[in-house]
């Protein structure tokens, strides 16, 4: 409790928490004024008062005192002297109290608010040429280092005279403040924050070294040159931003739930000031952050992907040749339409996410501000979701606001991802059930396969026959699905050898027509019988190799081993064989977002606290994170879509 003694003359008498109206020249209501001396509250006011109006409210200066008073249980009030320092204190003509020194500091006991009487000239009646103004009036309490019952030091009351030249007294202004201010000692927390980057900042190195490796090993490239440091600095670019993510989502959850929940004070918010270390975390963050999902985004608009079909002509169609009078027997083509359908499929799940964006977004804007998750960012002790329109609203604190944003966002996208329907297996039943094979090439020897060769001989059939094959495969009647007999195993990492990617750039080059003729094709044929062909070429070469009819360019199915599988890298190296990895995880889905869900959902919050901390407006943050989203799914559409039809030979006119 504060007792503010004043002094007018001789004349002495004292007030309790009323004496905040005192002590603040603004006018405001006995609620709001309530919350200044709420222990933990930043409390803060300001207002413009006309120069007129304090020549008739304060015609005579009015000096106090200030005390603390202290009370123990079953002991009687003792009073405790409040230090004050002046800002404007002036010893041999220097300021003394302005220095951040404590050692110089000249602290005093009195104050006044205005004082009018000093500027007249001649007598009492003249008006004053200056009048002088407690400007800014800030009561500051400092926390205890490690105490966890809540003891104070004695607050230190800072005040800040201003000297208005009085010319016009209806038109002149000036504004004052008071504040009260909770401060703790903040090197601690600083020190663990360093230790912290310090320890995970040299395993992201670690592990961007382990990424850089297996991105070498997987393009077959032994040399360190200037693409290698680049990679790396990429890799270690989305570590760190992992880093610096999880140290300020971690930072700001410490304060929420220790600040908010404590039941004795055992820490205080850092100041305003004390926030800016974080804010620049958090811009870290995000900046490293977009340049790991920039170069996601460029990995999968680059990818080598190829449809192995494997129908075959199932039936002869009777032609009859004219002057011959014979009929020539001639196999029906395979339909084209399988081609397209399945391209369109595999494109219609490029953008497919884990969550819902829209959902997203929307559930995160109802937490905050209909329920009013927001409040909890007040700096205030209070963890009331519905405060009174009536009561004073402190400002909010920035680590608080990125602790429930951040949590509020993560949780939300946590819960979609553990509830949502698993895709990541329609391919593999899609591939099979047309009777294609996905093959995916995300480096120069490195890729995934899906195996959908289908174990009844034929896709392309009628509704019938397609039931039975059903049927039968439900009754275990017929072969299983996996690559290598006996086996349900359908999708896998590939390493392939040097040969058979060189192999593969030769017959591809020609469907990009823009590149130039190929050995393997007429170079005087228009560029679609260029791509035509070299899309037959592809599916029979390739349907070979899966065959095992080339022997110089043969493979084996093997699983990986457990170290190989947790760093993401592989021991051997394919030199006379490629090698097929078992693959249950269906990681084929690193190719698509559906699979970076990880790096979408924190590029996403971090996106959204950014726009939030230099806005401080959830709704402006949602709208634009939702927009963000939507031209980022755009561009990875649009040119997603472009590579799969130069990759595939489907016409993009087909693609939906």
């Amino acid at each position: 409790m504060i007792m503010l003694m004043h002094a007018t003359g001789h004349r002495w008498s004292q007030g309790g928490i009323e004496s905040h109206r005192m002590f603040c020249l603004c006018p405001d209501t006995p609620t709001r004024q309530q919350s200044a001396f709420m222990f933990g509250t930043a409390y803060k006011q300001s207002c413009v008062l006309s120069v007129s109006e304090l020549l008739n409210g304060y015609p005579e200066p009015v000096f106090y005192d200030v005390f603390l008073v202290i009370q123990k249980p079953q002991e009687d009030k003792r009073l405790h002297a409040v230090p004050l320092l002046n800002i404007n204190q002036q010893f041999n003509g220097q300021f003394t109290n302005q220095g951040s020194s404590m050692n110089n500091w000249y602290l005093t006991r009195r104050l006044m608010l205005v004082d009018t009487l000093s500027g007249r000239e001649k007598s009492l009646s003249s008006s004053p040429k200056v009048i002088r103004v407690a400007s800014n009036i800030k009561i500051g309490f400092q926390l205890v280092t490690n105490t966890q019952k809540g003891q104070v030091y004695p607050p230190l009351m800072t005040v800040t005279y201003s000297d208005i030249l009085v010319t016009d007294p209806t038109t002149q202004t000036v504004t004052v403040s008071f504040s009260l201010e909770y401060t703790m000692d903040q090197e601690e927390a600083r020190v663990k924050t360093d230790i912290a980057l310090g320890v995970l900042g040299g395993m992201a190195v670690v592990h961007s070294l382990l990424k850089t490796a297996s991105w070498k090993r997987r393009i077959a490239s032994p040399l360190i040159d200037l693409q290698t440091i680049m990679k790396f600095l990429v890799f270690y670019a989305g570590d760190l931003a992992n880093v610096f993510f999880i140290i300020t989502v971690g930072t700001g959850l410490y304060w929420l739930i220790f600040f908010k929940a404590q039941l004795f004070v055992s820490v205080l918010l850092p100041l305003p000031a004390q926030e800016e270390r974080f804010v620049v975390y958090v811009g870290c963050a995000f900046a490293l952050k977009t340049v790991q999902f920039l170069h996601k985004l460029f990995v999968q608009l680059s990818v080598d992907i190829f449809f192995i079909d494997w129908e075959r002509p199932r039936s002869k169609a009777s032609k009859h040749v004219e002057g011959s009078g014979e009929a020539k027997s001639q196999a029906s083509p395979v339909s084209i339409w399988r081609t397209y359908f399945v391209a369109n499929e595999w494109n219609e799940i490029q953008t497919i996410r884990k969550i819902n964006p829209t959902f997203q977004v929307i559930a995160v804007l109802f937490f905050l501000e209909v329920v009013g998750f927001s409040n909890l960012a007040l700096r205030d002790p209070s963890s009331d979701l519905h405060p009174s329109p009536e009561a004073y609203t402190p400002p909010y604190s920035l680590i608080l606001r990125y602790g429930v944003a951040s949590a509020m966002w993560l949780c939300i996208g946590l819960i979609q991802v553990r509830t949502c329907i698993l895709k990541d297996k329609q391919p593999v039943s899609l591939c099979h059930l047309w009777c294609f094979t996905l093959l995916l090439l995300s480096h120069r020897c490195f890729g995934y396969y899906i195996h959908g060769r289908s174990v009844h001989g034929h896709a392309d059939t009628n509704m019938d026959e397609m039931n039975t094959n059903l049927k039968r495969e439900a009754e275990n009647l017929c072969g299983q699905r996996g690559l290598l007999p006996n086996s349900d195993t359908q999708t896998f990492q590939i390493s392939i050898t040097n040969r058979l990617r060189a192999q593969y750039d030769r017959i591809i080059e020609p469907i990009n027509w823009r590149s130039g003729p190929s050995r393997l094709v007429d170079a005087s044929a228009n560029p679609c019988e260029q791509s035509t062909k070299a899309y037959h070429t592809m599916n029979r070469f390739l349907g070979s190799v899966i065959d095992h009819a080339h022997r110089e360019m043969d493979y084996i199915v093997k699983d990986k081993l457990l170290f190989e599988r947790i760093i993401g890298m592989e021991f051997i190296e394919p030199l006379d064989k490629s090698i097929f990895y078992n693959d249950d995880s269906h990681s084929f889905a690193d190719v698509l977002f559906y699979g970076n869900e990880a790096v979408l959902l924190i590029f996403d919050t971090l996106f959204f606290c950014v726009v939030d901390l230099g806005s401080q407006n959830f709704i402006l943050a949602a709208v634009l994170t939702y927009l963000q989203q939507l031209v980022f799914r755009l561009i990875r559409n649009g040119m997603g879509r472009r590579n799969l039809a130069s990759k595939t030979l489907v016409d993009k006119r087909f693609l939906i």
